[in-house]
Order: C-alpha cells, then sequence, then structure tokens
C-alpha cells in the first residue's frame, strides 16, 4: 500500500520554492506534507498533495522538473518511542519525514525504502497502520 509523491527538482535560488507553491497554489492543489533536502546548488523538494498527477503536470507545464515516486505512509502512535518502534522494524530506510495528522493521538510519517514491496509486508505483519491517500486527505 503506497501513496505517492511528488518530487521536484529546486533550484537553490531566492524564490524558487515561492515560484513552485505558487503554480500549485493556483491549480488549488492543497500540499499535505513537504521536506526539502538541499545542497549549495540545488535541491529535493518532496510533497504530498491531494492531487498529485495534477501536480505534475502543472508543474511540468511552468519547465519545472517533478515526477512521481510511490512512497509509505504511516500512522504511529504519538508518544516517545513511537517512530522508533516503527523504523525498528525496516533496515532499508532512504528517508522519512513526518507531518501533521488531525487525529489527537496519532502521527504519521513518510517512508522511503530501498525496497519498498518488502517494507510494506514487514509493516502489515506487525499491525503497522499503513495510510492511504484519501486517508490523508479526510
Amino acid at each position: 500500500m503506497f501513496i505517492t509523491q511528488v518530487s521536484v527538482f529546486i533550484e537553490n535560488d531566492p524564490g524558487r520554492l515561492s515560484e513552485i507553491t505558487g503554480v500549485l497554489a493556483r491549480e488549488n492543489i492543497d500540499i499535505r506534507a513537504l521536506s526539502i533536502a538541499d545542497t549549495s546548488d540545488f535541491g529535493i523538494l518532496r510533497l504530498i498533495v491531494n492531487e498529485p498527477d495534477k501536480a505534475i503536470t502543472v508543474l511540468q507545464g511552468a519547465g519545472i522538473t517533478a515526477r512521481k515516486t510511490p512512497v509509505i505512509a504511516v500512522r504511529l502512535k504519538d508518544s516517545p518511542g513511537g517512530l522508533h518502534a516503527v523504523l525498528s522494524l525496516l533496515s532499508n530506510v532512504e528517508y522519512v519525514y513526518a507531518f501533521v495528522s488531525r487525529g489527537e493521538n496519532d502521527a504519521y510519517v513518510v517512508i522511503r525504502c530501498e525496497n519498498s514491496e518488502k517494507a510494506v509486508e514487514i509493516l502489515k505483519n506487525n499491525d503497522v497502520k499503513l495510510l492511504t491517500d484519501a486517508e490523508i486527505f479526510e
């Protein structure tokens, strides 16, 4: 069970992030989560949005390099050790970022793994709640 992440190549120039978010805002695309990994010259902007296919289309139409990436989203207990309990099950995590959940006692986390299919199997076998795109935007 995967959700769709929009991965955007972003030059490390003043105003570039605002330009990208402006393209999405004009098209009424809701950003639910984001993460930026950067170097001195460029970065990768990772987004969870309500309409990933539309986001890719409008970003590419604006000359912005973007692609879809399947990632895992999990709901975990929002307490000390909650994230560790999930990550300790996996050995091939490439990156992780959290985002705001609407539940009082839950946290939502995006996980990208080297072998995502195996990671999903492991998480399911350990009763970790995997989220769908629809659940994220309810």
